[in-house]
């Protein structure tokens, strides 16, 4: 059994401009996968820009999985890490698209020294690229003594949308060395 780093607690913010699925709107919500590790957050009725404001927290042995995000309507059991989705009753789950990104940059922030840093200040910057989903730029930030990350997904194999996260090291009291 791998050793338990830390935590990260993922704050769901909201999503913007998702795909409808159903005659008008959509009824999202978002499923967070990494590895064996499954959460979701309560679904937002009859939203394409819903507001979320909820935090998962996950459990990270293995910084280099990643974390993917699914769109769709309903409860669907999905093997992807990170997953947005539409809760509809009567029919199955309809994809809105998917997302993927990894942590390895927050970690490697969290191994650094930067308690000599004012709170505020930038550790380093993810760049947008072929090989992550970032709509934008994303800032690993050094703030009041902890380690944060905002991102902003855009959702693949889907017309649009996307989804605002923002991430939260949480040092467990015997893993302070990482």
């Amino acid at each position: 059994m791998e050793s338990l780093l830390g935590l990260l607690r993922i704050r769901v913010k909201r999503g913007h401009n998702l795909a409808v699925r159903d005659v008008r709107s959509s009824d999202p919500y978002v499923v967070v996968k990494m590895g064996k590790q499954k959460l979701k957050t309560r679904v937002i009725r009859k939203d394409v820009n819903p507001e979320w404001n909820e935090d998962l927290t996950l459990s990270i042995s293995d910084p280099n999985l990643p974390i993917k995000l699914i769109a769709f309507m309903s409860i669907f059991v999905s093997l992807n890490p990170k997953t947005v989705y539409d809760h509809d009753t009567f029919s199955k789950d309809d994809k809105m698209g998917d997302a993927e990104f990894d942590i390895k940059a927050l970690v490697e922030a969290m191994r650094m020294d930067l308690h000599g840093l004012p709170s505020g200040a930038t550790v380093t910057r993810v760049e947008p690229s072929r090989q992550n989903c970032l709509a934008e730029a994303s800032s690993i930030k050094w703030t009041d003594r902890k380690v944060s990350q905002d991102l902003c997904l855009r959702l693949r194999n889907v017309e649009c949308g996307e989804v605002e996260l923002s991430l939260h090291w949480v040092d467990l009291p015997a893993t302070k060395a990482l």
